[in-house]
């Protein structure tokens, strides 16, 4: 019983829109270069979808409690996220950062990341992470996976629990802070779950109003911001002016428990449904395009492969969770 209760609680706070930040790029970045994206400008895509219900293929099954997949151009792997139980008198989960190499290997890249949403840097030299372990975003350098924090809290008050991000070709970090892996620890956030923006290490409020915001993700020109609300079971839409702040709140679309998300070249989502275990695909005009079925409670999804189109799936029960792919017709979109 208390298993399956903590399932459902991590459902919650499970969403990591890294799947939201790098998809596949075709060639590895040089050092302190921004990294290579396979969308041409101005280019014309067409349907995305082979049919209107896709089924995505298993990879690998067995693992804990996965989230947050980014693909890291420059070495060709996916990186994830995989949560354990909630341990010790604060309830915190531990989670480690998992490498995928495809077409079948898997191992750990960094044992204790305290990790959900992840994300590469503009520069692929970092994966920036929403780290739960101890309420910040942080990034690791891919080269030694040495750690340094990027925020570290809000006007002096602990974030309840980073769960995902995305990031824009200039830095600009934008993050959700549900509650769902706050555990026992003190809320310092008021009782307010938000959204919250990092630039040069300086930490704005973009919106606190969302009952636990999940997924998170930028549009391919940056101008537009996407955040799922589980609680209100919608995708907000915000506009993105130059110098990154946000504005012009709007529904885009309304869905059942939107977890993590990422997008494509042509500009359309794909939202993971936890309790629906299904990707849903939208148009930027907010028209559902169809759905990508992936087993039973989806977590989020991120763009990869040599050449950007294949998308992979994190989806299952807990202690049973698996990674799965499809391959699409419309490359995904990294930073």
């Amino acid at each position: 019983m208390a298993h399956h209760g903590t399932a459902r609680h991590r459902r919650k706070w499970t969403v990591t829109a890294a799947a939201v930040v790098l998809a596949g790029a075709v060639a590895p970045a040089a050092s302190g270069a921004t990294t290579a994206s396979p969308c041409t400008p101005g280019a014309t895509y067409g349907s995305p979808l082979p049919s209107r219900s896709v089924a995505a293929q298993l990879i690998r099954s067995g693992f804990s409690f996965l989230e947050g997949p980014t693909w890291d151009q420059g070495t060709g792997t996916l990186l994830l996220s995989n949560m354990q139980n909630p341990t010790g008198p604060q309830g915190v989960q531990p989670s480690s950062m998992l490498r995928f190499t495809p077409p079948a290997t898997f191992e750990t890249f960094i044992a204790d990341s305290g990790s959900n949403g992840l994300a590469i840097s503009a520069d692929g030299t970092r994966v920036l992470a929403a780290t739960h372990d101890n309420r910040t975003i942080s990034a690791y350098r891919l080269a030694d996976r040495s750690r340094t924090t990027v925020a570290a809290g809000y006007l002096g008050h602990a974030f309840n629990s980073p769960n995902d991000l995305t990031t824009g070709r200039d830095g600009t970090t934008y993050f959700t802070d549900p509650n769902y892996q706050r555990g026992n620890r003190a809320d310092e956030q008021g009782g307010h779950t938000s959204v919250f923006r990092v630039r040069d290490g300086v930490v704005a409020l973009v919106d606190d109003t969302l009952p636990q915001p999940n997924g998170i993700v930028l549009s391919p020109d940056g101008k537009t911001l996407y955040v799922g609300a589980t609680g209100a079971n919608a995708i907000m839409k915000y506009t993105v002016f130059p110098d990154g702040t946000t504005g012009n709140r709007t529904t885009f679309a309304s869905m059942k428990t939107p977890d993590g998300a990422t997008i494509d070249c042509a500009g359309n989502l794909y939202w993971a449904s936890y309790d629906e275990g299904l990707v849903h695909v939208f148009s930027p005009s907010g028209t559902q395009l169809g759905t990508i079925s992936a087993g039973r409670n989806t977590t989020n999804a991120a763009f990869g492969g040599p050449d950007g189109r294949t998308l992979y799936i994190t989806s299952g029960v807990s202690g049973a969770f698996g990674l799965y792919r499809t391959h699409l017709d419309v490359p995904g979109n990294p930073y």
